[in-house]
């Protein structure tokens, strides 16, 4: 399942943007720092939309693969 390969990535590079945002937070760059943050929130709510199950216990991303109707 090549989505989960993706999702996988992209979670680590949610972890990998924030350890970037203390960085640039430390060297004084507040405004790259936010940037970052932005980011990483905005690809994790990506990442979130896909794996949080439906009500019915499905998760999109177990459809992924499926082929339209």
């Amino acid at each position: 399942m090549m989505i989960t390969t993706v999702l996988s990535l992209l979670t680590l590079a949610v972890l990998l943007m924030l350890a970037g945002a203390v960085l640039q937070w430390r060297r004084g760059e507040r405004r790259k720092a936010l940037l970052l943050v932005i980011l990483a929130l905005v690809a994790g709510i990506n990442v979130a939309i896909w794996t949080v199950p439906y009500e019915s216990g499905e998760a999109p991303v177990a459809r992924a693969d499926e082929k339209p109707a």
